[in-house]
């Protein structure tokens, strides 16, 4: 069992950066393969980024890359989010996730373990 607790999230203007944490439970955490995702308003929650359990290979959605990082430190069992550039249309709750694979996935149904979600809310 892992439980996943977020915390970082905030209300930020446009062009200004967030850093998220999920910090995990459990010995095992260098074996999950992690990932963020995010649900805005009205629609369906969606796939942000990936890490694998070792760190070496990270996955993004398009609309972020080139301003998103995620890492991962094994030793503190904790993932980040690095958000810079931010815009409106990044407005969501951020939920962090953890799969009992290494790898990494961009599908929501691999992933066995989710937090509860930190509010990102970026103004115009």
């Amino acid at each position: 069992q892992v439980t996943l607790v977020e915390s970082g999230g905030g209300l930020v203007q446009a062009g200004g950066s967030l850093r998220l944490s999920c910090a995990a439970s459990g010995r095992t955490f260098s074996r999950y393969g992690m990932g963020w995702f995010r649900q805005a308003p009205g629609k369906e929650r969606e796939f942000v980024a990936a890490i694998s359990s070792s760190g070496t290979m990270t996955y993004y959605t398009d609309s972020v890359k080139g301003r998103f990082t995620i890492s991962r430190d094994n030793a503190k069992n904790t993932v980040f989010l690095q958000m810079n550039s931010l815009e409106p249309e990044d407005t969501a709750v951020y939920y962090c996730a953890a799969r009992g694979i290494g790898t990494i996935s961009e599908r929501m149904r691999e992933y066995n373990y989710w937090g509860q979600g930190t509010q990102v809310t970026v103004s115009s």
